[in-house]
């Protein structure tokens, strides 16, 4: 919308992304602190709570915490997406495609869990995974087969190393489920997930921006691909929602953002990951991420292959709280690793 009036009224100030940016943070933010009260104080009226795992007593006290808040923040997002980008553009198109496309996927599962009253229902693993597989493989198709470069880019490289070719669609669709997955692995205490993600969208947001202007891309050696610094504003408002859903996800928690936020979350990280050409950066940016998943993955394997747990409990999250850490410190501690990761991920684009 604002972009159309820049077009049609010469508005110039609306022809900058940073001013579309700025502005799509504040709707999303503004507009998820507006609708959230409301949503949790009908989610409490209709039971819509979130079911606690019989393994993990230290949680029965967010028994009656509502979920499902991610329905509400990526609804602020989309509206502040709609409002602030030109909708003309490809980039920005896939985007809402990949938020709606993995939102709808959690929020299937997180009907079926509350429904049931069980953590464990909603949907089985293979047909989440089937979704994920179908959404990651008709993204990653549409931008192969409309010239998105395949190009394979490494951190201090200024040349890419090779070009994917086919390739490029099981990598990036590999980026899709293993984000997606890592994300909703960590959502597993009150802001633990949120503002990690926060941060990770940021970096990604300036990377977009760098990547889509032409200056400052050469400046900084990085390929520079037309129209993908349009996908800064999405990233924005991504964030800007999140921390409007933060007010009420901080410990202790008042909502959970479910498996509709979740997974909606690291499919977009994997989308900006790919179009700033930041797949290998995505291991630093969404650290906290991977090493939840690496836990998760290093303790099944020892206890198929040895029959011993390395953990307490997987993902590794739960493991310092059986070692009786608060959980304030443990989420504090984990935002303080995220921050970290994205620092050095940002500190390698100079040095190329």
């Amino acid at each position: 919308m604002l972009y159309a009036l820049y077009q049609l009224l010469d508005i110039n100030l609306f022809s900058y992304i940073t001013v579309r940016a700025g502005m799509g943070f504040m709707i999303a933010f503004g507009l998820t602190l507006y609708l959230l009260p409301r949503y949790i104080a009908w989610a409490i009226a209709k039971n819509a709570n979130q079911p606690i795992s019989k393994y993990i007593p230290a949680h029965d006290s967010k028994r009656h915490t509502p979920t499902m808040g991610g329905a509400i923040f990526l609804s602020s997002i989309i509206v502040a997406i709609l409002i602030t980008t030109d909708l003309t553009n490809l980039y920005i198109l896939i985007g809402l495609f990949t938020i709606i496309g993995f939102g709808l996927i959690g929020l299937k599962d997180d009907l079926g869990k509350i429904l049931s009253g069980d953590n464990l229902e909603g949907l089985t693993p293979r047909n989440k995974l089937m979704l994920q597989v179908i959404v990651g493989l008709i993204v990653s198709s549409i931008l192969f087969y409309t010239g998105f470069p395949t190009t394979f880019y490494i951190p201090f490289f200024k040349e890419p190393l090779f070009d994917m070719g086919y390739f490029a669609i099981p990598f990036w669709l590999f980026l899709f489920l293993a984000t997606s997955n890592a994300v909703n692995l960590t959502d597993g205490l009150d802001g633990l997930a949120t503002v990690p993600s926060v941060i990770a969208l940021t970096s990604l947001g300036l990377i977009s921006y760098v990547t889509g202007h032409a200056i400052i891309s050469e400046y900084l050696l990085v390929p520079n691909i037309k129209g993908v610094g349009e996908v800064t504003i999405l990233a924005a408002s991504f964030a800007g929602g999140l921390l409007g859903f933060l007010w009420y996800n901080c410990h202790p928690a008042e909502l959970f953002m479910g498996d509709t936020g979740s997974l909606s979350i690291g499919g977009v990280l994997a989308y900006l990951a790919i179009l700033g050409k930041s797949e290998v950066l995505l291991f630093l940016i969404g650290l906290i991420f991977v090493i939840e998943t690496v836990s998760v993955i290093l303790q099944v394997g020892s206890f198929k292959l040895r029959g011993k747990r390395i953990f307490l409990m997987a993902p590794i999250h739960h493991h310092f709280e059986l070692k009786k850490w608060a959980e304030n410190k443990i989420i504090v501690r984990f935002w303080m690793i995220a921050l970290i990761g994205n620092i050095l991920a940002l500190i390698s684009f100079k040095f190329r």
